[in-house]
Protein backbone atom coordinates (compact mmCIF):
# COMPACT_ATOMS: atom_id res chain seq x y z
CA UNK A 1 0.00 0.00 0.00
CA UNK A 2 1.08 3.49 -0.94
CA UNK A 3 1.55 5.60 1.72
CA UNK A 4 1.56 9.42 1.50
CA UNK A 5 3.00 11.24 4.59
CA UNK A 6 1.76 14.35 5.22
CA UNK A 7 2.65 17.62 7.63
CA UNK A 8 -0.74 19.92 8.00
CA UNK A 9 -1.78 18.52 4.55
CA UNK A 10 1.53 19.19 3.50
CA UNK A 11 3.55 16.22 1.54
CA UNK A 12 6.86 15.76 2.60
CA UNK A 13 8.68 16.44 -0.91
CA UNK A 14 6.41 19.76 -1.18
CA UNK A 15 7.91 20.01 2.53
CA UNK A 16 11.13 19.59 1.70
CA UNK A 17 11.13 21.57 -1.60
CA UNK A 18 10.08 24.94 0.55
CA UNK A 19 12.48 24.76 3.13
CA UNK A 20 14.80 24.35 0.11
CA UNK A 21 13.79 27.49 -1.37
CA UNK A 22 13.79 29.90 1.75
CA UNK A 23 17.01 29.30 2.92
CA UNK A 24 19.21 29.15 0.15
CA UNK A 25 17.23 32.02 -1.90
CA UNK A 26 17.42 33.54 1.52
CA UNK A 27 21.27 33.51 1.55
CA UNK A 28 21.35 34.84 -2.31
CA UNK A 29 20.89 38.04 -1.58
CA UNK A 30 23.95 38.87 -0.07
CA UNK A 31 26.32 36.47 -2.53
CA UNK A 32 24.97 38.40 -5.27
CA UNK A 33 26.12 41.61 -3.53
CA UNK A 34 29.38 40.50 -3.08
CA UNK A 35 30.04 38.70 -6.13
CA UNK A 36 28.74 41.48 -8.72
CA UNK A 37 31.57 43.35 -7.21
CA UNK A 38 34.08 41.52 -9.37
CA UNK A 39 31.15 40.18 -12.31
CA UNK A 40 28.88 42.22 -13.72
CA UNK A 41 25.16 41.33 -12.99
CA UNK A 42 23.59 40.15 -16.16
CA UNK A 43 27.23 37.83 -17.01
CA UNK A 44 26.83 36.66 -13.44
CA UNK A 45 23.30 35.63 -13.97
CA UNK A 46 23.81 34.11 -17.64
CA UNK A 47 26.92 32.45 -16.90
CA UNK A 48 25.35 30.56 -14.05
CA UNK A 49 22.57 30.01 -15.87
CA UNK A 50 24.24 28.29 -18.66
CA UNK A 51 26.35 25.93 -16.80
CA UNK A 52 23.25 24.95 -14.51
CA UNK A 53 21.22 24.48 -17.63
CA UNK A 54 23.46 22.24 -19.19
CA UNK A 55 24.29 20.16 -15.86
CA UNK A 56 20.64 19.28 -15.73
CA UNK A 57 20.43 18.50 -19.21
CA UNK A 58 23.00 15.99 -18.79
CA UNK A 59 21.96 14.76 -15.53
CA UNK A 60 18.68 14.25 -17.21
CA UNK A 61 19.92 12.41 -20.14
CA UNK A 62 21.65 10.04 -17.66
CA UNK A 63 18.88 9.43 -16.03
CA UNK A 64 16.96 8.62 -19.57
CA UNK A 65 14.56 10.96 -19.04
CA UNK A 66 12.16 12.19 -21.78
CA UNK A 67 13.08 13.90 -24.18
CA UNK A 68 10.71 17.15 -24.43
CA UNK A 69 8.87 17.94 -27.95
CA UNK A 70 9.44 21.00 -29.83
CA UNK A 71 6.91 22.60 -28.25
CA UNK A 72 7.84 22.14 -24.87
CA UNK A 73 11.21 22.95 -25.65
CA UNK A 74 10.18 26.24 -27.02
CA UNK A 75 7.62 26.89 -24.09
CA UNK A 76 10.44 26.35 -21.50
CA UNK A 77 12.66 28.31 -23.40
CA UNK A 78 10.28 31.38 -23.71
CA UNK A 79 9.40 31.14 -19.83
CA UNK A 80 12.98 30.66 -18.84
CA UNK A 81 13.81 33.83 -20.91
CA UNK A 82 11.37 36.12 -18.94
CA UNK A 83 11.88 34.43 -15.91
CA UNK A 84 16.22 34.76 -15.87
CA UNK A 85 16.44 37.36 -19.02
CA UNK A 86 13.96 39.97 -17.04
CA UNK A 87 13.16 38.14 -13.72
CA UNK A 88 16.47 37.43 -12.05
CA UNK A 89 18.61 39.55 -14.34
CA UNK A 90 17.07 42.88 -12.54
CA UNK A 91 16.81 41.44 -9.51
CA UNK A 92 20.55 40.98 -9.49
CA UNK A 93 20.91 45.05 -11.71
CA UNK A 94 19.52 46.18 -8.83
CA UNK A 95 21.91 45.21 -6.14
CA UNK A 96 24.81 47.57 -7.73
CA UNK A 97 22.76 50.40 -5.95
CA UNK A 98 20.10 48.52 -3.71
CA UNK A 99 21.07 46.62 -0.40
CA UNK A 100 20.89 43.00 0.17
CA UNK A 101 17.78 42.83 2.29
CA UNK A 102 16.01 45.76 0.73
CA UNK A 103 16.17 43.62 -2.81
CA UNK A 104 14.83 41.16 -0.71
CA UNK A 105 11.75 42.82 0.51
CA UNK A 106 11.12 44.00 -3.18
CA UNK A 107 10.95 40.13 -4.46
CA UNK A 108 8.54 39.83 -1.24
CA UNK A 109 6.59 41.75 -3.34
CA UNK A 110 6.44 37.97 -6.30
CA UNK A 111 3.24 36.38 -4.12
CA UNK A 112 1.69 39.69 -4.81
CA UNK A 113 1.94 40.18 -8.98
CA UNK A 114 1.21 36.34 -9.03
CA UNK A 115 -2.12 36.85 -8.21
CA UNK A 116 -2.97 39.54 -9.84
CA UNK A 117 -1.73 37.46 -13.11
CA UNK A 118 -3.29 34.66 -11.94
CA UNK A 119 -6.37 37.05 -11.74
CA UNK A 120 -6.07 38.53 -15.24
CA UNK A 121 -6.78 35.00 -16.30
CA UNK A 122 -9.81 34.56 -14.77
CA UNK A 123 -8.85 32.96 -11.23
CA UNK A 124 -9.08 35.95 -8.59
CA UNK A 125 -8.19 35.38 -4.96
CA UNK A 126 -10.65 34.96 -2.68
CA UNK A 127 -12.11 37.46 0.24
CA UNK A 128 -9.01 36.43 2.37
CA UNK A 129 -6.28 36.75 -0.32
CA UNK A 130 -7.96 39.96 -1.07
CA UNK A 131 -6.98 41.80 1.81
CA UNK A 132 -3.95 40.10 1.15
CA UNK A 133 -3.37 41.53 -1.99
CA UNK A 134 -4.23 44.93 -1.05
CA UNK A 135 -1.89 44.88 1.95
CA UNK A 136 1.01 43.86 0.00
CA UNK A 137 0.01 46.56 -2.44
CA UNK A 138 0.44 49.32 0.26
CA UNK A 139 3.72 47.88 1.58
CA UNK A 140 4.96 48.18 -1.79
CA UNK A 141 4.25 52.09 -1.81
CA UNK A 142 6.15 51.91 1.45
CA UNK A 143 8.79 50.52 0.64
CA UNK A 144 9.59 52.56 -2.29
CA UNK A 145 9.67 55.70 0.41
CA UNK A 146 12.55 54.29 1.98
CA UNK A 147 15.70 55.99 1.73
CA UNK A 148 18.13 53.54 0.31
CA UNK A 149 14.98 53.13 -2.33
CA UNK A 150 14.45 56.59 -3.20
CA UNK A 151 18.30 57.49 -3.84
CA UNK A 152 18.24 55.31 -6.62
CA UNK A 153 15.29 54.84 -8.87
CA UNK A 154 17.34 52.83 -11.42
CA UNK A 155 17.83 50.12 -8.80
CA UNK A 156 14.03 50.94 -7.57
CA UNK A 157 12.43 50.09 -11.00
CA UNK A 158 14.50 47.22 -11.59
CA UNK A 159 13.28 45.78 -8.38
CA UNK A 160 10.10 46.17 -8.99
CA UNK A 161 9.99 45.10 -13.02
CA UNK A 162 12.03 42.50 -12.44
CA UNK A 163 9.81 40.23 -9.98
CA UNK A 164 6.91 40.98 -12.11
CA UNK A 165 8.36 39.70 -14.98
CA UNK A 166 9.34 36.71 -12.45
CA UNK A 167 5.85 36.27 -11.12
CA UNK A 168 4.17 36.18 -14.79
CA UNK A 169 6.67 33.60 -16.24
CA UNK A 170 6.05 31.19 -12.95
CA UNK A 171 1.99 31.40 -13.16
CA UNK A 172 1.77 31.73 -17.21
CA UNK A 173 4.37 28.24 -17.15
CA UNK A 174 0.93 26.73 -15.86
CA UNK A 175 -1.14 27.36 -18.45
CA UNK A 176 1.98 26.00 -20.81
CA UNK A 177 2.73 22.60 -22.31
CA UNK A 178 6.26 22.43 -20.12
CA UNK A 179 8.80 19.44 -20.53
CA UNK A 180 8.81 17.12 -17.19
CA UNK A 181 11.56 16.57 -14.41
CA UNK A 182 14.77 18.22 -14.52
CA UNK A 183 14.18 18.81 -18.83
CA UNK A 184 11.98 21.70 -17.76
CA UNK A 185 14.07 23.44 -15.50
CA UNK A 186 17.06 23.02 -18.03
CA UNK A 187 15.64 24.81 -20.62
CA UNK A 188 14.18 27.21 -18.26
CA UNK A 189 17.57 28.03 -17.21
CA UNK A 190 19.14 27.92 -20.73
CA UNK A 191 15.96 30.48 -22.37
CA UNK A 192 17.48 32.44 -19.66
CA UNK A 193 21.01 32.40 -20.41
CA UNK A 194 20.31 33.33 -24.14
CA UNK A 195 18.95 36.44 -23.27
CA UNK A 196 21.31 37.50 -20.73
CA UNK A 197 23.80 37.10 -22.84
CA UNK A 198 22.82 39.29 -24.90
CA UNK A 199 21.60 41.96 -22.75
CA UNK A 200 25.58 41.54 -21.00
CA UNK A 201 26.58 42.47 -24.48
CA UNK A 202 24.73 45.34 -24.93
CA UNK A 203 24.58 46.79 -22.02
CA UNK A 204 28.73 46.92 -22.12
CA UNK A 205 29.46 44.40 -19.13
CA UNK A 206 33.13 43.47 -19.19
CA UNK A 207 35.71 42.38 -16.20
CA UNK A 208 38.67 44.09 -16.39
CA UNK A 209 40.83 41.97 -13.95
CA UNK A 210 40.54 38.48 -12.66
CA UNK A 211 37.54 37.96 -10.06
CA UNK A 212 38.15 37.88 -6.51
CA UNK A 213 38.02 34.40 -4.37
CA UNK A 214 34.92 35.54 -2.79
CA UNK A 215 33.56 36.39 -6.37
CA UNK A 216 34.60 32.81 -7.84
CA UNK A 217 32.88 30.92 -4.49
CA UNK A 218 29.81 33.25 -4.84
CA UNK A 219 29.50 32.31 -8.71
CA UNK A 220 29.62 28.57 -8.37
CA UNK A 221 27.49 28.86 -4.93
CA UNK A 222 24.67 30.60 -7.20
CA UNK A 223 25.05 28.05 -9.89
CA UNK A 224 25.32 24.78 -8.38
CA UNK A 225 23.20 25.70 -4.76
CA UNK A 226 20.64 28.61 -6.23
CA UNK A 227 20.04 27.65 -9.49
CA UNK A 228 20.74 24.01 -10.10
CA UNK A 229 19.32 22.41 -6.89
CA UNK A 230 16.96 25.43 -5.77
CA UNK A 231 15.30 25.99 -8.70
CA UNK A 232 14.55 22.88 -10.02
CA UNK A 233 12.81 22.73 -6.25
CA UNK A 234 10.99 26.18 -7.03
CA UNK A 235 9.80 24.14 -10.90
CA UNK A 236 8.14 21.24 -8.63
CA UNK A 237 6.47 23.04 -6.24
CA UNK A 238 5.18 25.66 -9.39
CA UNK A 239 3.64 22.92 -11.00
CA UNK A 240 2.45 20.91 -7.85
CA UNK A 241 0.76 23.26 -5.30
CA UNK A 242 -1.37 26.52 -5.95
CA UNK A 243 0.31 29.80 -6.58
CA UNK A 244 0.20 31.45 -3.03
CA UNK A 245 2.57 28.45 -1.83
CA UNK A 246 4.48 28.20 -4.34
CA UNK A 247 5.54 31.76 -4.54
CA UNK A 248 5.91 31.64 -0.02
CA UNK A 249 9.29 31.75 -0.30
CA UNK A 250 8.79 35.22 -0.67
CA UNK A 251 8.02 36.24 2.97
CA UNK A 252 10.84 34.40 4.51
CA UNK A 253 13.69 35.37 2.21
CA UNK A 254 13.68 38.83 3.43
CA UNK A 255 13.88 37.99 7.37
CA UNK A 256 16.95 35.71 6.51
CA UNK A 257 18.14 37.96 3.78
CA UNK A 258 18.17 41.45 6.11
CA UNK A 259 19.51 39.00 9.34
CA UNK A 260 22.07 38.08 6.70
CA UNK A 261 23.07 41.74 5.78
CA UNK A 262 23.11 43.46 9.11
CA UNK A 263 25.74 40.47 10.21
CA UNK A 264 27.62 40.16 7.65
CA UNK A 265 27.72 43.40 5.27
CA UNK A 266 26.81 46.06 7.65
CA UNK A 267 23.77 46.49 6.59
CA UNK A 268 20.86 48.38 7.71
CA UNK A 269 17.27 48.92 7.86
CA UNK A 270 15.42 52.16 8.60
CA UNK A 271 11.89 52.27 10.45
CA UNK A 272 10.24 52.92 7.07
CA UNK A 273 12.04 49.70 5.98
CA UNK A 274 11.28 47.56 9.13
CA UNK A 275 7.35 48.98 8.43
CA UNK A 276 7.51 48.00 4.58
CA UNK A 277 8.54 44.91 5.64
CA UNK A 278 5.82 43.84 8.23
CA UNK A 279 3.27 45.19 6.25
CA UNK A 280 4.51 43.09 2.68
CA UNK A 281 4.91 40.38 4.55
CA UNK A 282 1.29 40.77 6.06
CA UNK A 283 -0.10 41.02 2.84
CA UNK A 284 1.84 37.49 1.50
CA UNK A 285 0.81 35.51 4.46
CA UNK A 286 -2.64 36.29 3.98
CA UNK A 287 -2.05 35.05 0.62
CA UNK A 288 -0.36 32.19 1.81
CA UNK A 289 -2.61 31.03 3.92
CA UNK A 290 -5.67 32.05 2.98
CA UNK A 291 -8.82 29.29 1.81
CA UNK A 292 -7.42 27.19 -0.72
CA UNK A 293 -9.72 27.62 -3.99
CA UNK A 294 -10.15 24.33 -6.28
CA UNK A 295 -6.47 23.35 -7.32
CA UNK A 296 -6.14 23.66 -10.89
CA UNK A 297 -4.92 20.51 -13.10
CA UNK A 298 -1.22 20.92 -12.79
CA UNK A 299 1.92 18.14 -14.02
CA UNK A 300 2.58 15.85 -10.93
CA UNK A 301 5.97 15.50 -10.30
CA UNK A 302 8.07 14.76 -7.25
CA UNK A 303 11.84 15.68 -6.44
CA UNK A 304 12.62 11.71 -6.54
CA UNK A 305 11.89 11.75 -10.58
CA UNK A 306 12.98 15.34 -11.58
Amino acid sequence: MNIKLTLHNISIPVLLALLIVYIVWGSTYLVIRFTIDSIPPFMLTGGRSFLAGISLVAIALMRKQTIPSKAQTWNAILVGAIMFGGGAGLVAFSEKWVESGLTALGVAATPIWAAIFVGLWGKWPNRLEWIGLLIGLIGIVILNMENGMRGNPIGAMALIVGPMMWAFASMWSRRLNMPEGFMSAAFQLLGGAFVLVFISYFAGESMTTFPTQQAVFGFFYLTIISSLITFTAYIYLVRTVRPSLATSYAYVNPVIAVMLGVFFADESITTTGIVAMIVILTGVALLAFGKERKKPEAIQATLSKA
